[in-house]
């Protein structure tokens, strides 16, 4: 069974750095697609990037130019890099991957808190 683990979250001042990892155990191949989702306090769960087998990559407006997503195929990991981080980046970040005709699989999400 594939399984998705998350790693590098924490506590970081605004205008801080973290870099997001997801690895991918029990599993022969890359997902076509491997994503970041993210849930704040009270707010629904949403999609934060996601990129294809071949590095193709969409990314949502409001962290356009401050976050970057990037994987490694070899070590079925992807990773979510965040620059100039908000309060309001604040929330737990979910790792996602999906191989088409496959059920989704979603890591356990780590905590990302943006506080001075």
């Amino acid at each position: 069974q594939v399984q998705l683990v998350e790693s590098g979250g924490g506590l970081v001042q605004p205008g801080g750095s973290l870099r997001l990892s997801c690895e991918a155990s029990g599993s022969s191949g890359s997902f076509n697609v491997m994503a970041w989702y993210r849930q704040a306090p009270g707010k629904e769960r949403e999609l934060v990037a996601k990129i294809g087998t071949g590095g193709s990559t969409n990314v949502i407006a409001t962290i356009k130019g401050r976050f970057a997503i990037s994987r490694d195929n070899a070590k079925n990991t992807v990773y979510l890099q965040m620059n100039s981080l908000k309060p309001e980046d604040t929330a737990v970040y979910y790792c996602y991957g999906l191989n088409f005709g496959s059920p989704e699989v979603w890591g356990q999400g780590t905590l990302v808190t943006v506080s001075s």
